[in-house]
C-alpha cells in the first residue's frame, strides 16, 4: 500500500513569520531529529530557501562546516532562511552563508545518554567503537564496557572518524575534543553569545516554548513526535561505574552541558517560570491531542513500517517508527505522514523540491554512512518518496485536522 495522502492542496504562507534560523543538529541528543522535523514543516509551508550539503544529507561531516559545502542558492531566492543539516560548525564560515540576523539553536542531552546513544548507533561505523565491538566479541564482553575499560587503546584522535568516540557535542560544535583548552571558558562565552537558544534534552517541552517564544511560533507549530528513537532492546542500561567512566572520557561535553543548562534556567527565568508552566502544560495537551488523531502505532518495529516511513537502520541499533492512523481524511493524513516522516526522506523530497533533482551521493570523502549504504538509500527513497511527495501544492497546517 502506497501513502499517496500528500497530494492534497492548501495555501502555503508566503512569507517567513520569524528570522533565518540556523540549527546545529547534534548526534544521538535525543530530540535533535525531532526539532529538525518541526524545522523542516515550517520551512516547507513558508516555502522558506533551505541551505543544504552539496553532496548527500551532512555538511562534509566530520570536516569543520564551510561555505563552498552549501549547494547554490535556487533561482528566484535572494537569501537562505534555513540550515538544519548536520555539520560540525565553524561560526565563521556559517555566517557566509546565513544572513546577519539569523537565529542560531542548538540541542544538548546529558552526556552519559548521549555517548551511550552514540556507540550503540554509531558502532559500526565509528573505528574506535568497531575495534572496541570486535574485542569484545572474542572476551565476551559488552561492547560499551570493553571500550571504557580502555577507551585510548581503542581511540585515535588523527583518525577523522573518530570524531564522535570522545566528547561527542563538543565534537560537533567544533571544539578539539581531545583535551582540556586553556581557552574553554572563553570558548563557552563566545557559544552563549552566538547561540539564541540552546535546548536541553531533558527539558524538551520547557525548550520547545522557549523556542516559540524566539520565533514566534504557536502550538501548532511546535507539535511533535520523538522520531530517530531506538527501540528498547538497543538502548545500553549503565550502572554507576560505567556512568563515571562515561563522564571521565567525555570531560568537556560534561562541562559544556552543565554551563548550558545553567544558561537554559536563566532563560527560562527571564520568560517567566509560571507562564513557562502553563504554556508547557497547553503544549503537551495540544501535542497529545495531535498524537492521537495521528498515531495508530508507535514504536513500530522497521519491518513492519511503510517504505516511507521507516527510518534508516544501522547495524547495531534498531530505529523505529509510526503507523499512522487510518481512518484520517486525506488532508489530515497529510500533516500527520510530515510529523512521523523521518529525516533522510523529508530531506530528499525539500531538497527535490527546492532543486528539482535529486540529492548528489558521490563525493571525495567518507561519511558516518558510507557510499554504498547512501546509494541504497538513494534507490529506496527514489522509488518511494518522489511520487507521494514531489508536487506543488500539498502543505497541510495541524489546523486542518478535523476535532
Amino acid at each position: 500500500k502506497q501513502l499517496t495522502s500528500l497530494n492534497s492542496s492548501v495555501a502555503y504562507i508566503t512569507h517567513l513569520s520569524h528570522p533565518p534560523v540556523v540549527f546545529l543538529k547534534t548526534h544521538r541528543t535525543g530530540s535533535s531529529s525531532t526539532v529538525q522535523n518541526i524545522l523542516f514543516r515550517l520551512g516547507e509551508r513558508e516555502r522558506a530557501t533551505f541551505a543544504f550539503p552539496s553532496h548527500t544529507y551532512q555538511f562534509n561531516y566530520p570536516d569543520r562546516f564551510r561555505a563552498a559545502f552549501v549547494d547554490e542558492l535556487p533561482e528566484g531566492s535572494s537569501q537562505f532562511d534555513l540550515l538544519c543539516s548536520h555539520m560540525r560548525l565553524d561560526l565563521r564560515e556559517v555566517r557566509k552563508v546565513m544572513p546577519q540576523n539569523a537565529v542560531f539553536i542548538t540541542v544538548l542531552r546529558d552526556p552519559i545518554k548521549t555517548f551511550e546513544s552514540v556507540f550503540g548507533y554509531y558502532t559500526s561505523t565509528v573505528p574506535a567503537f568497531l575495534t572496541a565491538h570486535r574485542a569484545a566479541a572474542i572476551e565476551g564482553k559488552s561492547a560499551l564496557s570493553v571500550f571504557l575499560d580502555s577507551p585510548e587503546i581503542f581511540w585515535d584522535p588523527k583518525e577523522p572518524g573518530n570524531g564522535l568516540a570522545k566528547n561527542p557535542m563538543s565534537f560537533d560544535m567544533g571544539f578539539n575534543n581531545q583535551k582540556w583548552n586553556g581557552s574553554w571558558p572563553e570558548d563557552l562565552e563566545q557559544l552563549e553569545e552566538a547561540f539564541h537558544l540552546v535546548m536541553i534534552a531533558e527539558h524538551f517541552d520547557e525548550s520547545l516554548v522557549l523556542l516559540g517564544a524566539l520565533l514566534g511560533l504557536e502550538h501548532e507549530d511546535l507539535a511533535y513526535l520523538r522520531l530517530n528513537v531506538r527501540a528498547g532492546n538497543s538502548v545500553t542500561d549503565l550502572d554507576e561505574n560505567m556512568q563515571a567512566k562515561v563522564r571521565s572520557w567525555n570531560v568537556l561535553d560534561t562541562l559544556l552541558y552543565d554551563f548550558f543548562v545553567q544558561v537554559f534556567w536563566e532563560k527560562a527565568s527571564q520568560f517567566g517560570m509560571e507562564r513557562l508552566k502553563v504554556e508547557v502544560e497547553r503544549l503537551r495537551a495540544f501535542t497529545e491531542d495531535v498524537r492521537r488523531k495521528c498515531v495508530s502505532r508507535a514504536e513500530v518495529p522497521p519491518g513492519e513500517l511503510e517504505d516511507l516511513l521507516r527510518p534508516w537502520q544501522t547495524e547495531t541499533a534498531t530505529i523505529v517508527g509510526y503507523e499512522v492512523q487510518g481512518n484520517l481524511l486525506l488532508q489530515d493524513q497529510g500533516f500527520c505522514i510530515r510529523m512521523m516522516l523521518p529525516e533522510l526522506q523529508y530531506h530528499s523530497h525539500l531538497y527535490f523540491k527546492q532543486y528539482g533533482r535529486d540529492m548528489r551521493a558521490e563525493q571525495d570523502w567518507t561519511p558516518l554512512v558510507y557510499i554504498d549504504d547512501l546509494n541504497m538509500m538513494e534507490k529506496h527513497i527514489n522509488l518511494h518518496l518522489h511520487k507521494d511527495l514531489h508536487c506543488d501544492n500539498y502543505w497541510l497546517s495541524v489546523r486542518h485536522l478535523q476535532p
